[in-house]
């Protein structure tokens, strides 16, 4: 089942269509066909494959007449997955045949070893066709460390945070993403903001941990004070920490409304399905303490038994 960090990256995605020419352009150094716009069409391979065949996201660049030139099949990959070897072709035949267009694959994988065994060539039989997905891993995203960079490239600065965060200079590259996401609304960045920290690991999360208490006992903060209050010993508590607080936009305390509304919509962005009782006890739910633990059961839940307990 997607989790809250998957569908993050898959709607950066979605809320900026023109991020994935753009990597192809700057990262890949490919020549796209010229275009005009860039949409999202995800429901452009339902029409013609059963349901375990739909990709992630499916992009379209159009020309000034309004013609499909190329679309673009992304795919948000956290672990290695054997029978995508089979399903990527059949994204791209589809996209072909319906639009008919060119067609690539492009995977999101900021793990090493799964972008490693993503990016390999899939042979359609016998070595007389293949089809190579092209994947955003580290290999292809750069560190990016410097802050004024990550201001202008946000998004791949998240992207090299969640690839980088472990390496030589991760302390740098997360420092750098962190410092950016003040240009999001607060519930965007929640999300951008687990999705580098759960790619870290332990000691990269301690010394992340020790940096911004420092930099606050000195009174230099450089991360945004969501990204402070994020940070409490170690643990991504922020979301609940937040709400409790009242420091999230848009949210004071004993808000129930806003509470409510940002429950159902990190629910929203893990995938998760809510049946009408589920969402008949949320509604009739008065009391803060109670969103407080569900907001924070969200994290890492697989179905809406998981939050709502």
């Amino acid at each position: 089942m997607p989790t809250l960090e998957h569908n993050g990256l898959v709607d950066m995605f979605r809320e900026k269509p023109s991020l994935a020419p753009h990597f192809l352009e700057i990262l890949f150094h490919l020549d796209l066909p010229p275009y005009t716009t860039v949409a999202v069409v995800e429901g452009s391979l339902d029409q013609l494959v059963p349901v375990e065949f739909r990709a992630d996201l499916v992009l379209e660049l159009r020309d000034g007449s309004g013609a499909v030139v190329l679309s673009i099949v992304l795919e948000v990959q956290r672990d290695i997955d054997r029978r995508k070897g089979y399903s990527w072709p059949v994204y791209v035949a589809v996209v072909r045949a319906q639009k008919e267009c060119q067609a690539i694959v492009l995977v999101v994988a900021p793990d090493a070893e799964v972008a490693a065994w993503a990016a390999q060539k899939i042979d359609l039989g016998l070595g007389l066709g293949t089809v190579q997905p092209l994947v955003l891993g580290p290999a292809i995203v750069p560190e990016v460390t410097d802050q004024d960079e990550a201001e202008k490239e946000t998004e791949l600065a998240i992207l090299s945070a969640a690839a980088h965060g472990n390496g030589a200079n991760g302390l740098a590259v997360v420092q750098a993403a962190l410092g950016a996401l003040g240009r999001f609304d607060h519930e965007h960045a929640a999300v951008y903001f687990q999705i580098v920290y759960n790619a870290l690991r332990e000691p990269m999360r301690r010394a992340l941990e020790a940096l911004i208490m420092e930099r606050q006992t000195e009174g230099k903060a450089t991360f945004p004070p969501f990204a402070q209050q994020l940070i409490e010993r170690g643990r991504i508590e922020g979301i609940r920490e937040g709400i409790r607080e009242g420091k999230l936009e848009g949210i004071r305390e004993g808000e129930l409304n806003g509470k409510r509304d940002t429950l159902l919509r990190l629910v929203a962005r893990a995938g998760i399905a809510l049946t009408d009782d589920d969402r008949a006890r949320i509604e009739a739910c008065t009391d803060p303490a109670t969103f407080d633990r569900w907001v924070d059961n969200v994290l890492g839940a697989k179905k809406a038994s998981d939050v709502l307990s």
